[in-house]
């Protein structure tokens, strides 16, 4: 896949190039807008592409696009296309904006660490996190909160209670599945909400996840935080945070409507995990605030780069050219404050989430009006103008978005 030399173009790149795998999330426009306007810097972007009609690539800040093979029809061959990119001369580093992303440039860290800067997990640590087994186990040994969690086919008989079905791994692959080939890549099926006082049809849940996934105790609560993070052998190196308004659904899920804060114990509970696990790379730690405790419980870690990267970056935290200047060995250069109470939006997002409210029914969750919802919405983008792909100077990736969402919701794609 690669050039196999420096052009003429190349060379006027000085500062090097960064490859980032092309999604439909706006981690990788928001990847492309902040090391394509840097000042003073020539840092060349390339898309590495496994379909077409991605926003991202319709960026004016992208300057190549690659095709790659779909990590989903063989691992192993996406694995190699990265490690072509990799050997380029004019390539600094790779970002990983997906779970399987992570995961390939983790299994294989020490062929690329021959080419390209590294700073992500070795496998074992990266294990330690999409096993949320192992995850939960790290969490109380950090002492963080954590919600009760089983695997669904250990003895259960409280099932008045509110409960969730969610995967134990946030991927399926043959390092966490041993029935799976190196080649093979899953994505699991998304958290089932309970009915209360029914019993699962546990057979059914492990043959629709292809696995033993997890029980979990359904934390009643409608505030949702994130703690993200970039570390370099154990030692923070930026952080923020930011509170979730609404998600992609009423019941929660990606975020559509947030805004930044700066809570102590959210920042303790964030670093307490990280520090323990010696985290190196990137981190979202995902957490929810108990309604009767105050306690953040934690969720997940998604060990690469957010959905809402571009308003961390709006609101002064960015983490892209964070992630470079640690790439390129510039560690002591981040300056890594950001503006508390700042809001913004993923239209598309927003959009979902109307789409939610008219067409999904989530027992455990409670249903806003539809037409408070839109009230709401609008009203927020009043005063929030701040919006994850639409950009005056940047205008054909939200198009796209726009279109790639309206083609979607109509089965097109």
């Amino acid at each position: 896949m690669g050039s196999g030399g420096t052009t003429a173009e190349d060379a006027a790149w000085t500062d090097g190039s960064v490859a980032v795998p092309a999604i439909t999330a706006p981690s990788t426009l928001a990847c492309f807008r902040s090391l394509g306007r840097r000042n003073g810097e020539r840092i060349r972007t390339i898309a590495l592409a496994d379909r077409d009609g991605v926003p991202a690539t319709r960026s004016k800040y992208c300057d190549e696009s690659v095709p790659v093979p779909s990590p989903h029809e063989d691992l192993v061959a996406y694995k190699d296309a990265l490690l072509s990119i990799a050997m380029r001369p004019d390539v600094r580093t790779i970002i990983p904006v997906r779970d399987v992303d992570v995961y390939v440039l983790a299994k294989y860290r020490d062929e690329f660490d021959e080419y390209v800067s590294t700073p992500w997990p070795d496998i074992e640590t990266l294990r330690s996190v999409q096993d949320r087994v192992r995850l939960f186990d790290a969490a109380e040994s950090a002492g963080v909160a954590v919600p009760e969690t089983r695997l669904l086919g250990d003895s259960n008989d409280d099932w008045d209670r509110q409960w969730i079905v969610k995967a134990r791994y946030s991927i399926l692959v043959d390092e966490y599945v041993d029935r799976y080939s190196p080649a093979e890549f899953l994505d699991p099926p998304k958290t089932e909400y309970l009915r209360p006082g029914a019993e699962p049809d546990v057979d059914r849940f492990r043959r629709e996840m292809d696995h033993d996934p997890l029980l979990q105790e359904y934390v009643p609560t409608t505030e949702e935080y994130g703690f993200f993070a970039l570390y370099d052998h154990g030692e923070p190196v930026a952080t923020f945070q930011h509170r979730q308004r609404r998600g992609y659904s009423y019941a929660g899920g990606a975020s559509s409507f947030r805004e930044s804060v700066r809570i102590p114990a959210l920042e303790e509970a964030g670093r307490d995990l990280l520090d323990h696990l010696e985290w190196h790379g990137l981190a979202m730690v995902e957490f929810l605030r108990d309604d009767e405790t105050g306690e953040f419980k934690l969720m997940e870690i998604n060990p690469r780069f957010w959905s809402s990267l571009p308003f961390s970056v709006q609101a002064g935290a960015d983490f892209p050219y964070y992630y470079w200047q640690l790439a390129n060995g510039r560690k002591d250069r981040i300056d890594h404050e950001y503006e508390a109470g700042l809001a913004g939006h993923l239209i598309r997002g927003e959009l979902l989430y109307l789409r939610s409210i008219l067409f999904e029914d989530v027992d455990l969750a409670e249903k806003p009006s539809f037409t408070t919802a839109v009230s709401e919405i609008v009203t927020s983008m009043v005063e929030h103008p701040r919006f994850d792909c639409a950009s005056v100077d940047d205008v054909r990736p939200f198009l796209w978005d726009m279109r790639e969402a309206y083609n979607h919701y109509n089965g097109r794609v």
